[in-house]
């Protein structure tokens, strides 16, 4: 008997349920992915609550739009996790949670009595999923990781000396967002795993190992072999003429590619002198002269303004971009009819923009919860688990939980 994809509003995870003790950007945009899909997630923070609910601008402590976006469709319950009484909650949420992820390095979630035997013994089929820097088989394990530590140490800094000269960080937080990706496809793996009877299992997904994975993906290339055929790292994307080309008004991605597109870009420039040169008959030829074909683009660019060479390039479908500031990546025709950016009303924190999931299923993205106030969940939480409203008020009286008034959404 099939199911009724229809019965699945809130997406393919409906009824999965996760306990997120993840903080700041690779966890909290794991476990987001996965709410996303339909998955309840309850986030458990400290008394002061995830540190990125504090970066300014905000309207109010602990609401920043950082948080807000990273942490929607989640539930937020705060506990001391110190305390007997504090541990003793979460042991209780997790007997009825699928899987249990955190980003804390592991000898850290050991101490605190959240390593995988002990939460095993809890439930003995939970999914355990860490987050961590470095795989703990190797010599880097327990070291503190952030973003800019991985790009440095997964080879992708050092790309950009290979091109300008100098290493530089991606002005973007890759690595987490990478490993992110990488811990929510793991954990569904291993939810799929569970759901057909083969019990949970420890996952771990280290930020270093995922990136040099990710970034050796084409640049391994010639050095995949026993000996190396040449050097490692792929031509074409280590070009230092591969960059947005001026043009007259503006800069723009122009990439010709198949035979086509280039016999094409070479006639509308007249440069048609290089329609029978070998070098550029074919792709494997192209690759190895890429230097000599981009620096071709570059001079060629500034002849034409953006929207000449859009009218050409998509006249011909050679892939074309104007160059976009984020600013403009918000105002882009394509992504606001899709209706990538949903306009919303927090029930403390006012409007505000929803970057939905890009992912769409039989079921489209639903907003099911705004980003949660710290605690805000904890009493709901803590009845569904079965603490009488007295177990609650004791605990609260204790600071083994903080329980802030819930909001109505």
């Amino acid at each position: 008997m099939k199911t009724d994809p229809s019965s699945f509003k809130n997406g393919p995870l409906q009824g999965v349920r996760i306990i997120d003790a993840t903080t700041v950007v690779l966890g909290p945009y794991a476990t987001r992915i996965l709410a996303d899909m339909g998955a309840e997630v309850i986030k458990i923070e400290t008394s002061s609550g995830d540190q990125t609910r504090h970066y300014k601008p905000l309207r109010h402590e602990g609401m920043a739009g950082y948080f807000i976006n990273l942490n929607r469709n989640k539930r937020s319950v705060s506990l001391d996790l110190k305390s007997p009484e504090g541990m003793e909650v979460l042991k209780r949420l997790l007997k009825g949670a699928n899987a249990f992820i955190h980003n804390m390095r592991q000898q850290a979630a050991d101490r605190l009595g959240l390593g995988y035997e002990a939460v095993r013994a809890v439930k003995p089929d939970i999914v355990y999923c860490s987050a961590v820097g470095f795989g703990s088989a190797g010599p880097y394990s327990g070291r503190a990781a952030y973003d800019d530590v991985i790009q440095a140490g997964s080879g992708i800094a050092g790309l950009f000396a290979q091109v300008h000269g100098q290493p530089m960080f991606a002005p973007t937080v890759l690595c987490d967002k990478i490993t992110g990706h990488t811990v929510a496809y793991a954990v569904v793996a291993a939810l799929l795993q569970q759901a057909k009877g083969g019990g949970g299992q420890a996952v771990e997904v280290p930020m270093l190992e995922t990136s040099a994975e990710f970034a050796l993906v084409e640049h391994l290339h010639a050095a995949t072999f026993e000996p190396p055929l040449g050097e490692i790292g792929f031509k074409r994307v280590m070009s230092k003429f591969r960059k947005p080309y001026r043009t007259r008004d503006g800069f723009m991605c122009i990439l010709p590619y198949s035979d086509s597109n280039w016999t094409d870009f070479f006639r509308f420039t007249g440069r048609t002198e290089l329609l029978d040169d070998e070098r550029f008959r074919v792709l494997a030829d192209r690759v190895q002269h890429i230097d000599e074909l981009y620096a071709v683009i570059e001079k060629e660019a500034p002849r034409f303004n953006n929207a000449e060479w859009e009218a050409f390039c998509n006249r011909v479908s050679i892939p074309c971009m104007p160059v976009r500031d984020l600013e403009g990546v918000l105002q882009d025709e394509h992504l606001q009819a899709v209706g990538m950016f949903q306009p919303a009303t927090h029930p403390t924190e006012g409007d505000y923009r929803v970057v939905r999931s890009p992912v769409q299923f039989a079921e489209p993205f639903r907003l099911r919860h705004h980003a949660p106030r710290l605690g805000q969940d904890t009493i709901n939480v803590m009845r569904d688990a079965g603490y009488s409203d007295a177990e609650i008020d004791s605990l609260v009286a204790k600071g083994a939980v903080l329980a802030a008034p819930p909001v109505a959404e």
